[in-house]
């Protein structure tokens, strides 16, 4: 089967993106690898599908696939790269969408400046609903990883993450620790492992673990669950810059009970086909 593609990135988190608006793109976790592969595909972090609404007040509904073939619920540096993908081929004359994924209706906004601006929704912090083994809801965790004693708070941001506290972000385990902490048994569905080091109340500095991609240049759901984790515990201010290793991203929060805020830019690199 020949498809075209289109290859995007947020900050370096790279990206597939297929158009299936008219035509089903059936995908076997195989084919995603494929394409994936940097050495024998097009390569990329995920595999994004732009798809017709499921919901009658959504514009359109989008999947995500990982580099191991694996779906997933959300994705944030993706949103953005959704967004500037829909406007830029002309399948939408707005600015603003309503967009259907397996972790709820997310909101991109392209702004004058040509960055987007995404509704991410509402932090879910209750254990079962991440979902997360642990008798009840709480700021910080420990899990035993390895037989190391480390502390996390964890979060949804549609998909599951675990954030903890760093000193020095260059030195933080995400290659040795974060595969450990993704299929932690206490995380029935994987989770993302997340490393921020704070530099103020107002940026920190953010690596990332990804379920099924291994560390990216950056997580745009990653940032959001770090900013909202680091507010939850009184480290930060409401609005914050997260410096990923691919750039820069404002994340704001207004707290409990509201949807997060996430702002950055997204790129087209090339389109193309491929014979999978």
């Amino acid at each position: 089967m020949l498809i075209k593609f289109t290859k995007m990135h947020g900050l370096g988190n790279d990206f597939v993106v297929l158009d299936a608006l008219t035509h089903p793109v059936p995908l076997s976790p195989e084919q995603v690898r494929r394409i994936a592969d940097r050495h024998f595909g097009v390569g990329c972090d995920q595999v994004l599908l732009v798809e017709p609404p499921r919901l009658p007040d959504t514009d359109f509904y989008y999947r995500i696939f990982n580099a191991d073939g694996g779906e997933v619920e959300q994705c944030g540096n993706g949103a953005r790269c959704f967004m500037r993908y829909v406007r830029d081929r002309g399948l939408t004359t707005k600015t603003e969408v309503r967009v259907g994924t397996r972790g709820g209706v997310i909101v991109p906004r392209l702004e004058d400046d040509g960055r987007v601006t995404v509704n991410m929704g509402v932090p879910e912090f209750e254990p079962a609903r991440v979902p997360f083994d642990a008798p009840a809801r709480a700021v910080v965790y420990a899990l035993d990883v390895d037989g190391r004693r480390v502390e996390v708070s964890v979060l949804s941001m549609g998909n599951p993450h675990a954030v903890q506290l760093v000193a020095d972000i260059e030195r933080a385990p995400v290659a040795t620790e974060g595969p450990l902490i993704e299929r932690h048994p206490r995380f029935p569905q994987r989770v993302n492992a997340g490393y921020m080091q704070t530099v103020s109340r107002r940026r920190i500095l953010l690596r990332v673990h990804e379920r099924g991609a291994g560390e990216t240049l950056a997580c745009g759901t990653g940032a959001c669950a770090a900013v909202a984790a680091g507010i939850s515990r009184g480290l930060l201010d409401l609005e914050v810059t997260v410096t990923t290793r691919g750039g820069d991203l404002g994340i704001s929060w207004a707290g409990e009970g509201r949807p997060v805020m996430m702002t950055g830019p997204a790129v087209t690199v090339f389109e193309g086909e491929i014979e999978i």
